[in-house]
Parts: structure tokens; sequence; C-alpha cells
């Protein structure tokens, strides 16, 4: 359900049954080096600012970080600029490994959509 910040909080389990969403990684490139979701974009949470206008507004977007804290950031400075599709990876990165979904290798992942 969508709060008071204009975003939804959705589990791995919502991430991993959609192959209908724009997933983005927030994370530091450090961060991004250790693994990624399948099909993610990077764009580090500092960078989102100069990049909000690449996101699009026609599909369920997923933005995720390790723990959940700073996608829900990104998600509600994206809510605040009119977004109405954020969602926020409740746990981050970490929730998705702890529920045994597969991490893959930056630069080696299938890509479940593009951003053009």
């Amino acid at each position: 359900m969508f709060g008071m910040s204009g975003f939804k909080e959705v589990d791995p389990g919502f991430v991993a049954g959609s192959e209908d969403v724009h997933l983005i990684d927030v994370r530091t490139e450090a961060e991004v080096a250790q693994g990624v979701i399948d099909g993610a974009i990077h764009i580090p949470l500092h960078l989102l600012p100069l990049r909000a206008m690449d996101i699009p507004q026609n599909k369920p977007v997923v933005i995720y970080c390790r723990s959940g804290a700073r996608s829900a950031q990104a998600c509600a400075f994206m809510a605040a600029k009119g977004y109405g599709n954020m969602h926020n990876l409740a746990g981050g990165i970490m929730a998705w490994a702890r529920s045994g979904n597969q991490l893959s290798q930056p630069g080696q992942t299938q890509s479940r959509t593009t951003i053009n």
C-alpha cells in the first residue's frame, strides 16, 4: 500500500515474480561490485537528481540499496518529483539474498528492461 511518502514498500517476492518492472540500484560502485539483482540499472544515489528524467513513468520502478534505507530516500525523492510508480525493496539486496534469490556479477546480467 502507498503510504504518506508516495511510494510502496515491496518484498523480494514482488521483484522475483515480476518481469514488468524497472530495477534501479542506488548503491555505490564498491557495493555493486559485490553483486547485483539481474537486470538492474545502476544509478548511484548521489546522481539520481541528474538522472531522474531517465527513469520511466509507464511501469513500476523498484529501487534498491543494501538495506532499504537509501532506496527509500530515492523513492521519496522521485515521488516528490511526481513519479507515482515508485517501489522500495524492503530490506534491500540483503533481503533479496536472504530470500534465496541469486545475485549476478555486474556486466554479466541479462537486462529485464532498458531505459532509453
